[in-house]
């Protein structure tokens, strides 16, 4: 039994580190090759190790675009994003969760079906609105439809349904109000909760591209994932050592983030139940 053991082991071990060399090794390349030549990497067969590395493609990246204007703009825009999901969230999910009210049944249901539907389909109706209130080409538009999204209030709804009611009726027997109930009860236990929608939601405003593309139309407005598709104008045009480097530089961000939260983010993960 125990050699059946250790054999088990030794299987999942090597299926674990298989997953972890397919995980790694697209992020190896990437840093490998935006220390290459464009000459190299277009070279077939193609090569795994720089045969000379230089910074060159940073130098250039940083020269030819206004990075300063692209980096900001997506920092405003990933910011106000998770910080508007953090409250807006979290106070429906307590909501949801805590309170009682007329249509919060219904309320709920509306929220589990919008999870259902793919973000493609209601792209254009949003777009229309958008356009309609004059926020096309402007950083607002690019934030404000993001602010509250159904899968965070579904998040911070099921960590809160966690927390021990007798925290609530001991704010109401004290005669503290609802929002006081919320603001120094309930987000003070969020922690992991809030890590996690935070790190979720940073990543995925970070990385949009779809949304910034259509709404953002001069290059003040442009995010960082924008910018560089600027150099992807056609397979014998586009510079690869340069669209490379970019990755790496829009990668850090999201790394840093990650590993300040990684802690608060799996305990998140374990307290919520996704799995």
């Amino acid at each position: 039994m125990t050699g059946t053991r250790r054999g088990g082991r030794w299987w999942t071990y090597l299926a674990l580190t298989v997953a972890l060399l397919g995980v790694i090794t697209p992020f190896v390349w990437m840093v490998l090759g935006s220390l290459k030549s464009e000459g190299e990497l277009r070279r077939v067969p193609p090569t795994w190790w720089p045969e000379s590395a230089s910074l060159d493609n940073y130098t250039e990246l940083f020269a030819r675009l206004d990075f300063g204007t692209y980096f900001t703009n997506s920092v405003v825009v990933a910011v106000a994003v998770t910080a508007g999901n953090l409250l807006f969230c979290s106070a429906l999910g307590y909501a949801l969760a805590m309170l009682e009210f007329p249509g919060k049944r219904a309320l709920l249901v509306v929220v589990l079906g919008t999870l259902m539907i793919p973000g493609v389909v209601t792209f254009v109706p949003l777009f229309v609105l958008v356009a309609n209130v004059g926020l096309i080409d402007s950083l607002p538009g690019l934030i404000l439809p993001f602010l509250v999204t159904p899968f965070g209030v579904f998040l911070m709804r099921q960590f809160i349904l966690g927390l021990p009611p007798d925290l609530l009726d001991a704010g109401r027997v004290d005669g503290v109000g609802e929002l006081g109930i919320f603001a120094r009860i309930i987000l003070p236990l969020c922690g992991p909760g809030l890590a996690t929608l935070g790190i979720l939601t940073f990543l995925g405003s970070w990385n949009n591209f779809l949304w910034p593309l259509v709404v953002a139309q001069s290059e003040a407005t442009y995010t960082l994932p924008v910018a560089l598709a600027l150099y992807s104008t056609g397979q014998n045009n586009t510079q690869y050592g340069l669209l490379l480097a970019g990755a790496c530089v829009v990668v850090l961000p999201l790394l840093a983030v990650f590993l300040a939260f990684q802690r608060h983010f799996i305990e998140g993960i374990a307290t919520t139940g996704i799995k």
